[in-house]
């Protein structure tokens, strides 16, 4: 399978740490890095500096917030990048949420589909070396009763590939209709049609097949003899998506692991952390909510829990690995896991 991580923090990871492991990760084999962009750091920066820094694995936005740029903007800071990483750059995009969109931005939150599907439909035009002229619900080139005229991009027409970030039901159609990746998260291989109907439903209203679209999804990996402890480090986690990644009445993780069967934990794992009790939040976190969206085990459990992604359909895992460790237990961990993973079909 095709593998790829993320790019930590640098609030929490040392930057020569960052770029020791990227570079470790790209001997080994490991095919993209995405960075992220939360409330903290962008996901932006990071990738310019590691595109002089590494020579062959893909670099993606994981990913750049639709409120946080223009469009026009968003594909001259794709096209920058795609110069400065010799053509490895991922433009990976993603709506974010209304705490995020609306509390740190000061953007509306509303309608975040149309608004993606417009910010992909003007990126699509600049990359292609149109001029942007758009009218749209929530983007209208140029500004109508101006002076602005419609431009086109100082830059030659480039096939930057859009991932899509999407968890409910409507964005993953969009996204199997037009993006070249997903980018999943709360994605169980035991519960796999809660997300790929809908991929799959989207690809075959454009004519296409899953095949056509590359599925990444996000993978706790945890592997050790103390199989307990080893779930048991990761239930905080759980309840932070749960309770933290969005407001209560949207939380785009809760409803995922709702859709896959999980609805009465999920919301009372919400309310729970919305009433300030973190540590109940975390114990009220059952075992299959851990075990089911993740690889956590011996490695054998592990080795075989990757086949269960692969024959889900699933083509590149994103791991997520234990970060608390030094830069060499990490790239250590990191070579064992790579040891695991089997075959594509």
């Amino acid at each position: 399978m095709k593998v790829s991580i993320s790019i930590g923090a640098y609030k929490h990871v040392d930057v020569p740490g960052i770029v020791e492991i990227i570079q470790q990760a790209e001997k080994l084999g490991v095919e993209y890095a995405w960075s992220s962009e939360a409330w903290g750091h962008d996901a932006v920066t990071s990738l310019a500096y590691l595109g002089a820094l590494t020579d062959k694995i893909k670099l993606g936005s994981g990913i750049m917030q639709i409120s946080a740029r223009t469009p026009s903007m968003t594909a001259m800071t794709a096209l920058s990048l795609d110069d400065l990483t010799n053509g490895r750059f991922i433009l990976g995009l993603g709506v974010s949420g209304p705490q995020v969109v609306e509390g740190l931005h000061g953007s509306a939150y509303k309608a975040p589909l149309s608004r993606l599907r417009e910010t992909v439909e003007i990126l699509r035009m600049a990359f292609r070396g149109e001029k942007l002229r758009y009218d749209g619900d929530y983007h209208v080139l140029p500004r109508p009763g101006g002076e602005g005229k419609a431009l086109r991009l100082d830059h030659p027409p480039r096939d930057i590939p859009i991932y899509l970030a999407t968890l409910g039901p409507k964005s993953l159609e969009y996204t199997g209709a037009a993006a070249d990746g997903w980018l999943g998260t709360s994605f169980s291989p035991d519960h796999a049609e809660a997300h790929l109907a809908h991929l799959r439903k989207g690809a075959e209203s454009a004519g296409r097949t899953l095949a056509d679209i590359d599925l990444h999804a996000s993978c706790n990996v945890s592997v050790g003899e103390d199989v307990e402890a080893l779930i048991d480090a990761r239930r905080g986690g759980v309840a932070f998506s749960m309770g933290a990644m969005g407001s209560e009445k949207t939380n785009f993780y809760n409803d995922a692991f709702k859709r896959a069967g999980f609805t009465d934990d999920a919301l009372a794992i919400q309310r729970l952390w919305k009433d300030g009790k973190r540590r109940e939040a975390a114990e009220r976190v059952p075992d299959a909510m851990v075990t089911d969206f993740g690889a956590i085990g011996t490695a054998d459990m592990v080795r075989d829990r990757f086949k269960v992604y692969r024959d889900a359909g699933i083509n590149a895992l994103t791991l997520r690995l234990e970060s608390q460790q030094s830069n060499a237990a990490q790239i250590a961990n990191l070579e064992q896991v790579m040891d695991l993973l089997p075959e594509q079909n």
